[in-house]
């Protein structure tokens, strides 16, 4: 069965990730289109789930990317920027007589 990772907005890190899942999997990898083909019988998505999930860490890239299984394709997906509101700032409460004076 031939396994695919989707690298999402990644597309520039996929010499590393190659590099990364021949090293950790002792597999091949070939690219095809946008995404890569792992080629092993002995691989189960569950193992190369875990393995690109290492790789997102091991770059960084947790507080924005996540990793999810989409069939037999291991997929990596953004995080959805949400907004904030901008936080008002607190006006600094008004002295009253007595404290502006010291008393």
């Amino acid at each position: 069965m031939d396994l695919q990772v989707d690298l999402g907005d990644l597309q520039n890190e996929k010499e590393h990730i190659t590099s990364f899942l021949q090293l950790h999997l002792k597999v091949s990898v070939s690219q095809v289109e946008d995404k890569l083909r792992v080629d092993s019988e002995t691989v189960s998505l569950q193992e190369l789930r875990h393995v690109v999930n290492k790789f997102v860490y091991h770059r960084d890239l947790n507080s924005t990317h996540w990793v999810s299984i989409e069939g037999s394709t291991i997929k990596i997906n953004r995080f959805e920027v949400i907004e904030k509101k901008e936080k008002h700032e607190k006006e600094p409460p008004h002295q009253t007589a007595a404290q502006s004076w010291g008393l």
